[in-house]
């Protein structure tokens, strides 16, 4: 394993993304004991970035953690996130108050087992509460030695400056893949300027980008993907040949699509980790393989060029949660 740093945090270079577990996916209902078996692979092969949240699940994902990194806290970066769930019965779908983030950590903090949370994240940006605010409390937790680094999650350029202003933030958490480009609106841009890191979440494109997924069959009928655009009304089908152009650099650098679009990832920024997830070891070995894989200069001007995919990452509702004005998923539909 290699390990970067998210501003001054050093985490493994690939990350374990552990929503699946626990929340919305084919398998998150399997026995603790084999996510566990799972999360204790990842530990032997180097995995120091483990992330979370107390809406996975609800809830049931930090529980998981918290069973599995019993005695190995001191061996991880624990993160996790909060503010789509209302402790205070807020009716809103987002909730940054300042009463609401102190609930919130406590919750996670007990769930987790542990004293202190490494990266906090604002899950999304609460237009409700200045983000001066948030981060101010935020500030108050790291004091208070409950939190020591601040993350957020898909917040756009003016709400990373603004925030950043009030205290260095270490890391943005956004999805971004070879199918997903949202950050190419002047966000990344803006993360270099200002030194702040990159965890790019769904990096195979909710397993998409594996080409392991040929057919709808094989999901759980609570699959959230099959209510995902890019899963519906044949969008797969066509997805699926737009896969092919991924297929031949793989096949020319002598790798998995799952190891390509990863490297591709690794390849951009010596301070990204990003987070795939998976419930199966063998997933996982295939996937921390992708160190190790040295794309050429043309192979990632090929990749950096394929075709986007049929239908957008999220539903229109999820969209709107999004702190992106001007998106290129917005361009994209004009």
């Amino acid at each position: 394993m290699q390990y970067i740093k998210l501003r001054d945090l050093t985490v493994s270079a690939i990350g374990l993304g552990c929503m699946g577990m626990s929340h919305i996916y084919t398998g998150h209902k399997q026995p603790d004991k084999d996510s566990i078996r799972t999360i204790h692979r990842a530990l032997e092969l180097g995995v120091t970035h483990f992330d979370s949240a107390e809406i996975y699940g609800p809830y049931r994902n930090e529980v998981l953690l918290g069973k599995a990194l019993k005695g190995r806290r001191d061996q991880v970066v624990l993160t996790s996130k909060f503010g789509m769930i209302s402790h205070a019965g807020n009716a809103r779908p987002l909730d940054s108050s300042a009463a609401n983030i102190r609930a919130a950590v406590e919750g996670s903090l007990a769930r987790l087992d542990t004293d202190y949370i490494d990266l906090y994240y604002q899950h999304r940006v609460d237009k409700s509460v200045p983000i001066e605010d948030v981060i101010g409390t935020l500030k108050e937790l790291i004091t208070e030695g409950k939190i020591r680094h601040i993350g957020l999650s898909e917040a756009g350029p003016d709400t990373i400056r603004r925030a950043n202003a009030v205290h260095p933030i270490t890391a943005l958490q956004s999805e971004y893949s070879l199918w997903t480009r949202d950050g190419d609106d002047g966000t990344l841009e803006l993360l270099k300027e200002l030194g702040i890191g990159f965890v790019p979440y769904s990096p195979l494109g909710r397993g998409l980008l594996t080409g392991k997924i040929r057919s709808l069959d094989r999901l759980d009928t609570d699959d959230w993907r099959l209510r995902n655009p890019r899963f519906m009304n044949g969008a797969l089908e066509k997805n699926l040949l737009v896969l092919k152009e991924v297929e031949a650099v793989a096949e020319a650098a002598g790798a998995t699509l799952s190891q390509v679009a990863l490297a591709w990832l690794l390849s951009k920024g010596d301070d990204w980790s990003p987070i795939p997830g998976t419930i199966r070891i063998s997933h996982l070995e295939e996937n921390l393989l992708a160190v190790d894989v040295k794309l050429t200069s043309e192979q990632i001007v090929a990749l950096d060029k394929v075709t986007q995919p049929v239908g957008d990452h999220h539903t229109a509702a999820q969209m709107k949660l999004f702190d992106r004005e001007n998106s290129l998923t917005d361009k994209r539909r004009d």
